[in-house]
């Protein structure tokens, strides 16, 4: 990135020359100007700087100038100068865009300050829609995928190397992993991008239409088949077929999987015609198919098929850090979905939300967004500062654990257990009330009445 630049416009030259060496005196590259109207030239969506303008100027003042540049970049940061008087109009102008004003006289020092947290905030803006334009490169898996923990990085790669073989592929994972997800990301950044993804739910099709729904029929075929039907498989030509809970599929229809898959030939019902398939199967399944191929619920050579590559998506608890940024995106998401204002999560929320277990996975993830974006649950504590309260939490769980297992260890004897941790008879009884712990649940004699 460039040396930043710092546009300073004032109409009075002596301001113009102190600010100039004040600025020089910090490090900064500046440009000084008169007026307002030649400012806009030197500013683009790329410009690594910031505008320092006074609000009353002849001809186009500060707040207009404002207005030009925010047009230009929303997130440029402008800096009002403001004479006593014009302190409300200002506040205003913050409200509307700008960044900070200082007040006139001003010391050196302070607006080297002003203008220093000025650029911190706009390289922020660049280097992220930097990160956001690679992000959205040529595949754009990334920004299906979010995630930095290794297990991800690893998905990624895997995917991306799987998109550039015709291989057939098996998405294994937990629920709300993003199985499909992982399957329309292989899919979008495949030859086959611009061909249909075609995504059956095994699962939910009725037992009676399966095989119409992915074969597809002639008129005929049966009863109510009064036209003939392509199917799913054919509805895919060319592009990918995504059978999602394969392992629900019934155990007779999966010979003729098995054949589809393997031939890349369909016959429809009621028809001996063969119609080639150009497509690739990606099939996914919560359950470890070769535990059920032992056991008779799933045909081993359709297994072997599949699995040409396997990936494994990962649950949440195997990349924890991923959470927060994960949990921000999905917010921003959920914002723009309910037509909401952008929300600020407090770092202390991220914290709670990270130690939480998410057996729901990014789907849980996702609901719990949703739900913090209508309000319907913040996760912040409900007095004082919440990272004190996270602290405290986890010191009483400690502190909870500690007391059951020495309880658990004495047969329930107070006397033995509050001996042993060096508390009064009195603060165990405290204790164990705060952490609603009865001496009968750890197997206590009941004739012990002066314990």
């Amino acid at each position: 990135m460039t040396n930043p630049c710092i546009l300073f416009v004032d109409d009075e030259e002596h301001l113009r020359i102190a600010s100039q060496q004040a600025l020089d005196l910090a490090g900064y590259d500046v440009k000084c100007f008169a007026a307002a109207k030649e400012v806009a030239d030197f500013v683009s969506r790329n410009f690594y700087g910031v505008v320092v303008t006074d609000i009353r100027m002849p001809e186009l003042d500060g707040m207009a100038l404002m207005q030009n540049l925010l047009e230009i970049d929303p997130e440029l940061p402008v800096v009002l100068i403001t004479g006593h008087g014009d302190v409300q109009l200002a506040v205003e102008a913050m409200r509307a865009g700008a960044y900070d004003f200082i007040e006139k006289p001003f010391a050196p020092v302070h607006l080297a300050k002003v203008v220093g947290r000025a650029l911190e905030k706009r390289q922020m803006t660049l280097e992220i829609r930097k990160l956001r334009s690679a992000v959205g490169g040529h595949d754009k898996l990334e920004s299906r995928l979010m995630g930095r923990a290794p297990v991800m990085v690893e998905i990624r790669r895997q995917i991306r190397a799987a998109a550039q073989t015709q291989a057939d592929v098996l998405i294994i994972g937990d629920t709300g992993t993003g199985k499909e997800v992982a399957a329309r990301a292989l899919h979008a950044i495949s030859e086959r991008r611009d061909q249909p993804f075609v995504a059956i739910n095994c699962g939910a099709l009725p037992a009676q239409l399966i095989e119409s729904e992915l074969f597809g029929h002639e008129a005929g075929a049966f009863p109510g088949a009064i036209r003939a039907r392509y199917g799913k498989f054919e509805h895919a030509k060319r592009g990918t077929v995504f059978l999602d809970e394969v392992e629900s599929m019934p155990i007779e229809l999966q010979v003729k999987l098995l054949r589809a898959v393997q031939e890349k030939m369909i016959t429809r019902l009621g028809s001996n015609e063969q119609i080639e398939l150009d497509v690739r199967f990606i099939a996914s399944s919560k359950s470890d198919l070769e535990q059920l191929a032992q056991k008779g619920g799933f045909r081993q050579d359709l297994l072997y098929r599949l699995n040409v590559v396997t990936l494994r998506m990962p649950a949440i608890e195997e990349r924890k850090e991923d959470i927060p940024r994960l949990f921000i995106h999905l917010v921003n998401e959920a914002a723009a979905r309910y037509r909401r204002d952008p929300l600020d999560v407090h770092p202390a929320t991220l914290a709670r939300l990270t130690n939480k277990s998410w057996p729901g996975n990014v789907r849980e993830l996702r609901n719990a967004a949703d739900r913090y974006v209508l309000g319907l649950d913040n996760f912040e504590a409900v007095n004082g500062d919440p990272r004190e309260q996270i602290l405290a939490e986890q010191v009483g769980e400690f502190e909870r654990n500690i007391i059951a297992a020495e309880l658990t260890a004495n047969g329930g004897s107070l006397k033995k257990t509050y001996q042993s941790l060096g508390l009064s008879r009195k603060s165990l009884y405290d204790k164990m009330q705060k952490y609603g712990l009865s001496r009968e649940n750890f197997g206590a004699d009941s004739e012990e009445t002066h314990d």
